[in-house]
């Protein structure tokens, strides 16, 4: 009697196995088949809150597996990661198959009122962003918003941008979770140690 149950045991094991194998093939077949259209074309989906920034440098969200094939023509060389968290084993397959090198700046991402930018890090993140051997390069943290936001407005400071259109640029991205605290701390941004970087047109010099 024990032998039957244990056996009926192994075999409700056996099933429970072969249900999550076909479920994580099915999944991944899912997702494969969401990168091609109806005429077989791969399709390129780029990541959230996607931009160029400058010649060389783009902006996004956090990149998933259905953006691999985009990122792919971007012939990125770096990624600016500026979150804290790990990056996913998959995203860091994905970076050796495509000799991407990764630079990470943690900056946790914090709500107002308890908002604490660390300058120091903006600014080795900003060594590395405006260091054409690191070009093309992709800047994301989780939605492309904040801490990416505040980064590619300290690049406008030293690119001579006006605050106007730095703030412009800013909230076309964060919308309506735009942070004054965000904002004020582009305004305080001494850009005067980058003295070599060229300026960019913005904007206001179009007005």
């Amino acid at each position: 009697m024990k032998i039957d149950q244990d056996l009926n045991q192994q075999e409700r094991d056996i099933c429970r196995t072969i249900e999550v194998v076909r479920s994580a093939v099915t999944k991944q077949s899912s997702m494969a088949a969401d990168n091609f259209d109806s005429n077989g074309e791969e399709l390129y989906t780029p990541p959230l809150n996607f931009s160029m920034v400058d010649n060389g440098i783009f902006r996004s969200g956090f990149p998933d597996t259905a953006n691999f094939s985009f990122l792919k023509t971007l012939g990125l060389r770096s990624i600016v990661y500026l979150c804290p968290e790990p990056y996913p084993e998959h995203n860091m397959e994905f970076l050796k198959d495509n000799r991407i090198h990764l630079f990470q700046f943690g900056i946790e991402g914090t709500k107002e009122p308890f908002v604490n930018i660390p300058e120091d890090t903006i600014r080795e993140a900003l060594k590395v962003v405006i260091d054409v051997r690191n070009h093309p390069l992709l800047i994301h943290c989780k939605r492309g918003k904040h801490r990416t936001g505040c980064l590619v407005g300290c690049l406008r400071k030293i690119q001579r941008w006006c605050l106007t259109s730095i703030f412009d640029e800013y909230q076309r991205f964060a919308a309506a979770k735009a942070r004054l605290s965000d904002q004020r701390f582009m305004e305080l941004f001494d850009a005067s140690g980058f003295k070599d970087i060229p300026p960019s047109p913005c904007s206001c010099s179009r007005r």
